[in-house]
């Protein structure tokens, strides 16, 4: 069966986005965390696909997680390695994303899906030069061989991986994810009734207030 699935590790301080982290605080940038991957795996429920719904995570399942979605664990040292073990795990196709890009939406995950019933793989880049989902339609190790992670170059090495195995790939649109704060201020007004723009608004006053204090 195809599956839809989300790569992420639990939200837990000093853990999960600590590139937030100054200006924000661990649990700060938690609780950002947490609301992101909520939204994300909302949207993962709410596909109109008849798919397995896979939460592929670092750590424990917590009051986050909803009714419908599957968790296996991540395997391997490094998300390369990581990502590798999680398509195997998963079978194919398969089309996977980060917890991101809160501002995904449904239709855009089954895009990706249904890209692999006539292209072998399928990629959705970052502007920041990464990429925020992959597919492929069968396992494939080699696709991840050799592209170094969270670099300004990973999406094109990525890219230029599959091309050189023959996995033909399709393309999805060009979506920001979230780094540092200045990410999440513009992710947070493409999606302005997510959890995440919810929980950024709650910690905008503390962080002003810190900046304020510090100036």
């Amino acid at each position: 069966m195809a599956v839809l699935a989300v790569i992420a590790k639990a939200p837990l301080p000093g853990r999960s986005k600590t590139r937030l982290c100054p200006p924000c605080t661990p649990r700060e940038a938690a609780a950002l965390a947490e609301a992101a991957l909520r939204d994300t795996l909302a949207a993962l429920l709410a596909a109109p696909a008849q798919a397995r719904r896979v939460l592929v995570l670092d750590g424990e399942p917590g009051p986050w997680l909803p009714a419908g979605v599957e968790v296996i664990a991540q395997r391997g040292d490094g998300l390369g390695e990581r990502l590798a073990s999680a398509f195997d795990d998963l079978g194919g196709p398969a089309f996977l994303v980060g917890m991101d890009t809160p501002q995904i939406t449904p239709v855009l995950l089954v895009r990706g899906l249904r890209a692999l019933s006539h292209a072998d793989s399928v990629l959705g880049l970052a502007p920041d030069g990464g990429y925020w989902g992959i597919g492929l339609r069968a396992p494939d190790r080699a696709a991840f061989a050799g592209v170094p992670m969270s670099a300004a170059s990973t999406g094109a090495l990525q890219l230029a991986r599959l091309r050189a195995l023959g996995l033909v790939p399709a393309s999805l649109p060009v979506l920001r994810d979230v780094d540092v704060l200045s990410d999440a201020r513009v992710v947070a007004a493409l999606a302005p009734a997510s959890r995440f723009t919810a929980a950024l608004t709650k910690i905008e006053p503390a962080i002003a207030a810190r900046a304020r204090a510090a100036a």
